[in-house]
């Protein structure tokens, strides 16, 4: 198992994979850093020299990754908040932030379905048929 910044990457992965398995490192990323250092993409990871290893964790490091990431996003979204712009209040109020619409979907943003007025005939004469027994 090798460690890159933190990460336990899988011996048998191909080292292109294995890159996009850290926290901000996508595809296109993961081909940069290996083009610049010249090495190829489907050499799995066992099969790297430790001097190539280290290589690759200098250039990783080079990018915010991980932890880095996940505090630069934070802190963007509560200047967001603190200045009090559109997006801000969007996301406090656990809206899409990016113009998507809000009528139909965006259950993932808003969570799961809350019946707040009407109530199902089945809810309604189950309701019913409690008090009576009471």
């Amino acid at each position: 198992m090798a460690r890159i910044v933190g990460v336990e990457l899988n011996d048998n992965w191909k080292i292109g994979f294995a890159l996009t398995r850290i926290k901000g490192i996508g595809w296109p990323t993961s081909k940069s850093i290996l083009s610049k250092l010249g090495i190829r993409e489907n050499i799995v990871l066992k099969d790297l020299k430790p001097e190539e290893l280290k290589d690759i964790t200098a250039e990783v490091e080079k990018y915010p990754v991980e932890g880095d990431l996940v505090r630069r996003v934070k802190s963007d979204i509560t200047r967001l908040k603190q200045i009090g712009s559109y997006r801000g209040m969007r996301h406090s109020r656990s809206l899409p932030v990016r113009g998507q619409r809000t009528r139909r979907n965006a259950r993932t943003k808003r969570g799961k379905r809350k019946t707040i007025g009407a109530f199902k005939k089945e809810a309604l004469a189950k309701m019913q048929k409690a008090k009576e027994e009471k």
